[in-house]
């Protein structure tokens, strides 16, 4: 099942600061300055912003908001857009746990007047349309499928789950799951058969998304289907080529992902990728 690799991902160096692309690995990367936005930077690494002023008594640096300052980064081979910055594993856990709980949407208020209001609109279902239906009925039996979640929440948006007979949730924010559905553990995950495993707007938030990938290659069996799911952002599609110039801060997505990015990132893992799909964007 699996295609010649390119790219062994052992090999790629898991640092703070990124010098290779996480897709492909290629150390061809342009660079240009950005920002952490102060709610990722405050939450992940506990660097609030800071006031400079006269009584620090810095006589090179002039008065100013002292921000976590970062590089965007483009593989000139795949074209993957990201923040070279990586967060380890307790950072992660800081940033995601309870996430949009009540600490979680304090502190994105603080920063991010009126979020609060924004956000209503992304709790409810996202209604995906006839488009993946159709796009998945051909890899998926008609029956009841037992299905597992990667990093879904609460996995009130999990493809298929009004008719799945097993529908079980893997997520590292700890966020209690819609009815019908269990969590579970990665431990637990690999002991059960799935027919589906969906992985849907995840990849764009982890710092080594092959990594993620690996985890559920575990779980699956030869027979399993993998639904992956990334956002084709806005700056990816309006200015192809031209991306970099015009990212300057980062927030929780710290990937931005070009088609030939992802074909690359499973194609170096090895999955056969058996249809690829691009949408403009989901109806809320």
């Amino acid at each position: 099942m699996k295609s010649n690799r390119y790219f062994e991902f052992s090999t790629l160096r898991r640092n703070r600061v990124a010098d290779q692309c996480i897709c492909c690995g290629n150390v061809a990367l342009e660079a240009s300055p950005a920002i952490l936005m102060p709610f990722v930077a405050d939450r992940a690494l506990g660097w609030a912003p800071a006031a400079i002023d006269e009584s620090w008594g810095l006589k090179t640096v002039k008065p100013s908001m002292a921000y976590t300052v970062c590089r965007s980064l483009q593989c000139d081979s795949c074209g993957l857009l990201f923040s070279d910055i990586r967060f380890a594993d307790d950072e992660m856990n800081r940033l995601y746990r309870d996430y949009r709980g009540t600490d979680y949407k304090a502190l994105r208020e603080k920063y991010e007047p009126g979020h609060s209001l924004r956000n209503r609109a992304l709790q409810g279902e996202v209604k995906y349309g006839e488009s993946i239906d159709s796009f998945l009925a051909p890899f998926i039996s008609k029956q009841a499928i037992s299905i597992l979640d990667y990093g879904s929440d609460s996995g009130k948006n999990t493809l298929f789950r009004h008719r799945a007979r097993q529908h079980d949730i893997f997520d590292i924010s700890n966020n209690a799951v819609v009815s019908g559905a269990r969590a579970v553990s990665r431990k637990k995950a690999i002991e059960n058969y799935y027919d589906l495993i969906v992985c849907s707007n995840v990849l764009e938030h982890v710092p080594y998304p092959s990594d993620l990938l690996e985890d559920i290659r575990r779980i699956m069996r030869p027979e399993t289907v993998l639904y992956v799911e990334v956002p084709f952002e806005d700056v990816m599609r309006d200015y192809p080529g031209t991306a970099i110039a015009q990212k300057k801060h980062w927030h929780e997505h710290i990937n931005f992902f070009s088609p030939s990015a992802v074909h690359s990132l499973l194609s170096n893992l090895g999955f056969k990728i058996k249809a690829f799909f691009t949408q403009r964007r989901l109806s809320l």
